[in-house]
């Protein structure tokens, strides 16, 4: 198995615990209400939300592909760390076997948070990212980062969420 990792770190004005509701406890919720153009609907499989829960995202038509199955791995609202693993997609084309992500809830100085998200991508054997994979995945967290900024607009509109 090969894959790569990628860091990226976005900010928001949300307090960490605000954050971490709404961009981990309360996602599936939020997604199809804030996205409907991107997300259709967030079933839960198995579980609780909590670790062990897998979820099923069918996405809307036209997105680019139509579902991910996650697996919840961490869902710590003590330290604000939110990990899933996307085990299953129609993205995967047979050379992605997984991808996992990790997301870090940091308190920013101006009272806003620091969401420090690191994605791996793990190939099947010795499968390599190839430059067309390489744009979806770029187009994917282009796409990804757009929700999550509706996201963060609707519960700075809708303070009660």
């Amino acid at each position: 198995m090969g894959g790569f990792a990628k860091e990226v770190e976005v900010s928001t004005s949300l307090p960490p615990a605000k954050a971490f509701k709404a961009f981990a406890e309360d996602l599936d919720t939020l997604l199809p209400t804030v996205a409907p153009q991107a997300i259709k609907s967030v079933e839960r499989l198995e579980g609780d939300g909590g670790p062990g829960t897998i979820k099923k995202i069918t996405f809307a038509e036209g997105y680019g592909f139509s579902y991910a199955k996650h697996r919840v791995d961490v869902l710590d609202k003590d330290n604000f760390l939110y990990t899933y693993v996307v085990i299953e997609s129609d993205f995967f084309n047979n050379t992605v076997e997984k991808i996992s992500y990790e997301t870090k809830f940091v308190a920013a100085a101006d009272g806003g948070t620091s969401i420090k998200v690191t994605t791996t991508f793990y190939t099947i054997g010795d499968n390599q990212i190839t430059p067309d994979l390489m744009l979806q995945i770029k187009e994917a967290s282009e796409k990804r980062a757009l929700i999550l900024k509706a996201i963060e607009n609707y519960v700075l509109a809708n303070p009660d969420v």
